[in-house]
């Protein structure tokens, strides 16, 4: 990329509806940092989880968990093949939060204020040089209300869970179709019900169904929208 203006660029969106894949994607053509926060909530889980935090009925222990967030060290590290990897204190736990175990357990998790707020913190950190592509269900609209480009991606959940079916299958985790749809149909109740920062699109936030593009094109499109964010920042400089 020739030197532009350096952005902040929010995606937001449903469970499995490939905010990840385009953000990571676009990161790398821009020469942007890509931060996972969904990651970042599922590495909390994954604490949890392992603290005892979470009933077997799904309920977490809200006021524990509260208490021990500062146990919890969250990084990231970029792997020889290009990939980023999560760091649990010192752990990399990539693949394991990835599973399904954990994917029944972090909307619970993420719906707790204390870990909200806590990771808002450390995520808007990430931002403070700007020049970052951030991906999440609140990240237009808590984390960086101020983003000069934000997205907001969406698909019907048959077809959220069938993207979600095959990337499992393609990691080795045998999972079921029904399950999946449950798990992101359940995710998108609670996601957009909770009372501290629910999934829902910013008001300035440019919408996209993507269920029927190709990666390539919605990568193309994700591009456009990027020069034009760009080129209003400058404008709007020019203008100052």
């Amino acid at each position: 990329m020739t030197d532009h203006k350096k952005i902040i660029i929010a995606i937001d969106g449903f469970s499995s509806s490939g905010k990840s894949t385009m953000a990571k994607a676009l990161a790398r053509r821009i020469g942007y940092r890509y931060v996972d926060t969904g990651a970042m909530y599922r590495a909390v889980t994954l604490f949890a989880m392992r603290a005892g935090l979470i009933a077997p009925d799904g309920t977490v222990n809200a006021d524990a968990l509260s208490s021990r967030l500062p146990e919890i060290e969250i990084s990231f590290a970029l792997m020889p093949d290009g990939s980023q990897h999560t760091i649990l204190n010192g752990e990399d736990v990539e693949a394991e939060i990835r599973g399904m175990e954990v994917s029944n357990n972090v909307s619970p998790v993420a719906a707790v204020a204390a870990v909200r707020r806590d990771l808002v913190v450390k995520q808007q950190a990430f931002g403070k040089e700007r020049g970052i592509v951030m991906d999440g269900r609140d990240i237009g609209t808590t984390v960086f209300p101020d983003a000069e480009l934000k997205i907001f991606l969406d698909a019907p959940a048959e077809c959220r869970a069938e993207r979600r079916v095959k990337e499992l299958l393609a990691k080795g985790q045998q999972v079921g179709y029904e399950e999946v749809l449950a798990n992101v149909k359940s995710r998108d109740h609670i996601d957009q019900t909770r009372e501290e920062s629910p999934l829902r699109r910013a008001a300035d936030a440019i919408g996209l169904d993507n269920s029927s593009m190709t990666i390539p094109q919605q990568d193309a499109w994700l591009m456009e929208r990027f020069a034009e964010a760009v080129n209003r920042a400058e404008s709007s400089d020019a203008e100052n």
